[in-house]
């Protein structure tokens, strides 16, 4: 009986972790149940025997999802602001739809989806921010909190504009010039050197990083 839960905890870890690149990769609509358990290596039927519906499968993979990150953040020194806006504004992040940020991803689909969705993203966020804040800029934690949802609202924004541009040069001045606001007006670091949209472009994306989000 205990091998039998044990089989039955890792093949719905194993949807999870399939289901999530899938949604933010194609969009939720763009995914179906049988999408997700060919990518998992699972029969169809099998499905049901984890979750309601798709609406419990994407609720459970959004809550994963963010904790893995915040997992891996803490892993490879993500959790400063400055680190984080370097690696989330960069053109590998940009590129790398599926393994990026399931807030530009998802966040205008999930918002008219169930509420459950919803509130996993929003616990998602208010984590996220409650962690960048240690590191803003601010003379107390209501204005380094405030420095912080600004940042990361920003960062979202940015990432989201320079993905729909079609101009390959606008889309790298959007990520180079709110990274530049952010860390030196916001958290008072000087970006590295490198990152300005002269000397990375979107047709050459540099090499693959942690996702920060």
């Amino acid at each position: 009986m205990r091998n039998s839960q044990a089989m039955k905890d890792r093949n719905r870890r194993r949807i999870l972790d399939a289901a999530a690149p899938l949604f933010r990769g194609r969009g939720v609509q763009g995914v179906s149940v049988a999408d997700v358990m060919q990518a998992a290596g699972m029969t169809h039927g099998g499905f049901y025997r984890h979750f309601a519906d798709k609406d419990d499968l994407v609720v459970e993979a959004l809550a994963n999802s963010a904790a893995q990150r915040a997992e891996e953040r803490q892993k490879v020194g993500l959790n400063d602001l400055a680190a984080y806006a370097t690696a989330y504004l960069s053109p590998a992040h940009r590129e790398r739809r599926a393994e990026g940020c399931m807030f530009a991803a998802l966040g205008s689909e999930v918002v008219r989806g169930p509420d459950g969705g919803r509130h996993a993203m929003t616990e998602a966020m208010r984590n996220l921010v409650e962690t960048l804040a240690e590191t803003a800029a601010g003379r107390n934690a209501q204005e380094r909190r405030q420095a912080a949802l600004a940042s990361w609202s920003a960062m979202v924004g940015a990432l989201t504009l320079s993905r729909l541009s079609d101009d390959a040069a606008l889309a790298d001045e959007i990520l180079d010039a709110t990274l530049k606001l952010i860390v030196t007006r916001l958290s008072r670091k000087v970006p590295p050197t490198g990152l300005t949209a002269a000397t990375t472009s979107s047709s050459t994306p540099a090499e693959p990083q942690d996702s920060p989000c």
